[in-house]
């Protein structure tokens, strides 16, 4: 996640309970799953009956509407608009998209999640008013390709495009040695935040005589060049 987001993600409640998904294709089932698993209460809503009864029955949301949300009276009827969050998830339409995302927009939804399959998409979808912008199968790509050039990188949190931080197990070649030895701000440019300890809890601002243990996991944040120097 950018440092451009994080206004949106401030302005969500979190005593919001409810979450609309419009959209039940593999991107759309999967948020409705998630959050219907995590105790939310989640209004899910296709044009394809199929797409509908195969949630209902799955019991992947709490209801589940046929409807086309491209007419802005089928939305109105929907109950939508007691719902806070509403994630547009039919990015492979984009006419569809935009159209829904502006309606949502006019009806007072105030946090609307739309999924966009190119930068041309994204900048529309956020000229009709969407708050937050997602690319699932970019975001998979580049976390498949991480994962098979970095397999130590357990997670990543983008600051910027030239900055991260970064969970990362520890290598062989830090085994046995403590934070002092390694030098890490000097030999990499990097700042050591924090480092596993028992019970999957972290030590934060570790002191230097910290042994790391491989097979471990510390937490760095730097620039991507200097993570990108850490050994595998």
């Amino acid at each position: 996640m950018k440092l451009s987001s994080w206004n949106f993600w401030q302005k969500l409640r979190p005593e919001n309970q409810q979450f609309a998904v419009i959209g039940l294709g593999r991107f759309g089932r999967s948020v409705c799953e998630t959050l219907h698993n995590l105790g939310y209460e989640v209004l899910a809503i296709d044009k394809d009956e199929k797409r509908v009864n195969l949630a209902l029955t799955d019991q992947i949301s709490s209801h589940a509407f046929k409807l086309d949300a491209t007419e802005i009276n089928a939305i109105k009827q929907s109950g939508i608009l007691d719902f806070d969050t509403v994630i547009v998830a039919i990015g492979n339409y984009l006419a569809e998209s935009i159209t829904v995302t502006l309606n949502l927009k006019e009806l007072g939804i105030k946090s609307v999640v739309a999924k966009a399959s190119s930068e041309t998409h994204q900048k529309l979808l956020e000229k009709v008013g969407a708050d937050h912008v997602v690319f699932p199968e970019r975001e998979m790509g580049c976390e498949v390709a991480r994962l098979l050039t970095k397999p130590r990188v357990i997670d990543q949190f983008n600051i910027d495009p030239d900055n991260s931080i970064v969970e990362f197990i520890v290598p062989d070649k830090f085994d046995g040695k403590t934070i002092a030895d390694l030098e890490i701000r000097n030999k990499y440019g990097l700042n050591l935040l924090a480092v596993s300890g028992q019970n999957q809890k972290f030590i934060i601002n570790p002191q230097s005589s910290t042994i790391l243990k491989k097979g471990t996991v510390i937490i760095v944040l730097g620039s991507n060049q200097d993570i990108n120097r850490l050994p595998n």
